[in-house]
């Protein structure tokens, strides 16, 4: 597909547990494209996700910058933790630098859930976001705006459990559905009374096993919703809650 003059493009990836996904979208969160996708690489190195993304996007169209979610905690594109695809492989790897000197583009990589959830909110209050999915993501927005990335996956929720553990992939593969969506409506609950929010969107592979009513500010999302985020990451008035954005020359831009 060939660009309009002076037309910005953003190759906007969603890095998950299962699939690694893709798209590019225009300066508003369109779709130029279908998004397309390719199985998360077994192990998930650095290197092996590297190469993964480029088999991904060897065909796509040109673009100009890159928007990438991951699934762990990211602090200034930079990987700290990545509890669903090795710690150990993936602590302190520069992601964002790494993306960047490979595709010779400007690259943002922020946490797969915060990106999900700039795609998806409509900027009315408090609003949180959460991926059902290998792990259990969260974020939260102010009036369209990302505030700091809480880990409350890691939080306790059920006898030293976290929230990954107890109700992640893995949990759901060994109590059933029946019970998971049972554990569900607890931890409903729970953000419910911690959070206070004016709207809950729901995503990631397992929101469709939900089989209870929601709440009417409750809202399930898609993939492809979700994806459209990246766009908003080269938007700082979104971003403002985040300690700072960094240019992929590392230089801050302090707003």
């Amino acid at each position: 597909m060939k660009k309009q003059t002076g037309e910005v493009s953003i190759l906007s990836i969603d890095i998950g547990g299962s699939n690694v996904k893709a798209t590019i979208l225009n300066k508003q969160g369109q779709l130029t494209m279908e998004y397309d996708k390719i199985e998360t690489p077994m192990p998930s190195t650095p290197k092996n996700m590297m190469e993964a993304i480029k088999k991904l996007v060897k065909k796509f169209p040109n673009f100009d910058n890159i928007s990438v979610g991951f699934p762990g905690f990211v602090k200034n594109g930079v990987v700290m933790t990545a509890p669903n695809l090795g710690n150990k492989a993936w602590e302190k790897f520069d992601l964002q630098d790494a993306l960047s000197k490979e595709f010779g583009k400007p690259a943002r990589v922020v946490n797969d859930a915060d990106m999900a959830g700039l795609g998806v909110v409509n900027g009315k209050g408090l609003e949180m976001v959460i991926t059902l999915g290998t792990g259990f993501g969260t974020a939260l927005l102010q009036d369209g705006v990302l505030l700091p990335h809480l880990e409350i996956s890691h939080h306790p929720i059920a006898k030293g459990q976290g929230y990954d553990d107890y109700i992640g992939d893995r949990a759901l593969d060994d109590i059933g559905e029946k019970k998971w969506n049972k554990r569900m409506k607890k931890v409903f609950e729970v953000l419910k009374t911690v959070f206070n929010y004016d709207s809950l969107y729901i995503g990631g592979g397992n929101a469709r096993k939900l089989t209870f009513k929601l709440d009417s500010n409750m809202k399930l999302v898609t993939n492809e919703e979700g994806i459209k985020g990246g766009a908003r990451l080269w938007n700082g008035d979104h971003i403002q809650g985040i300690n700072a954005v960094i240019d992929s020359d590392k230089k801050v831009v302090k707003k």
